[in-house]
């Protein structure tokens, strides 16, 4: 195949001395960039997002698409199938809220979740992992067990951006910090290098978030009436 999509599919780099696909470094800008309008609560944040999902299931699964690495990761390459359809329930949750805001404010407030809403998140993961850590060991998945929570974490981190909760950061960064050495030993320099950049983007976007949440809270809560406006 010739042209920009044949040059996509083929192209290499070198990194250490080891090829890397082109079209796993721009799939890789494609979810940092998603992620930095994700910080903004830019609805973009979601297409953009879908975008880099579909360049990086080429790459972690290479039993079908030819790539330079020696693994196949089905969880890393599940998880984008996944991200795709949470990126378009979160595309139309932003969406409406931004419509009936009236456009001009971002397309989420964000808040903490609940205690109920994070003891599904804390049930939701270990039972996920657990249910997906044989079938990915069965498809024979390199790294089965972390590859699960990455999968499993992911989606969970997804689903609470478009929900709007300021934990979602934290989740995001749970899944880093498994996430790096699996790719380090597999090989996928890139996006282990991503994840390292994402760790230190979803402190920040934590931080950013909690603020804001604050800001929020502090704007609704109504200020107490002093004795002379009770009196007059």
């Amino acid at each position: 195949m010739t042209g920009p999509l044949g040059w996509l599919l083929d192209a290499q780099v070198h990194v250490a001395g080891s090829p890397v696909l082109a079209r796993e470094i721009v799939g890789n800008v494609f979810g940092l960039a998603s992620a930095l309008l994700g910080l903004r609560r830019v609805v973009w944040a979601w297409p953009v997002g879908m975008i880099g999902n579909g360049l990086l299931f080429t790459v972690f699964l290479g039993g079908v698409f030819v790539t330079p690495q020696a693994h196949d990761l089905y969880g890393q390459a599940g998880r984008q199938v996944f991200f795709f359809a949470v990126s378009v329930y979160g595309w139309w949750r932003w969406s409406r809220n931004r419509r009936s805001g009236g456009g001009a404010e971002p397309a989420v407030v964000p808040r903490w979740a609940t205690w109920r809403e994070r003891l599904t998140l804390l049930v939701v993961a270990v039972a996920g992992t657990a249910a997906a850590y044989p079938v990915l060991a069965a498809l024979g998945s390199w790294g089965p067990l972390p590859d699960a929570w990455i999968l499993v974490g992911s989606l969970l981190a997804t689903y609470g951006m478009a929900r709007g909760w300021v934990e979602f950061w934290l989740v995001w960064i749970a899944v880093d910090a498994v996430g790096v050495p699996l790719l380090l030993r597999g090989g996928f320099y890139p996006s282990a290098a991503m994840y390292l950049v994402y760790g230190a983007f979803c402190a920040a976007g934590f931080l950013t978030w909690w603020r804001t949440s604050r800001a929020a809270t502090a704007a609704r809560t109504p200020i107490p009436a002093t004795y002379s406006e009770v009196v007059a």
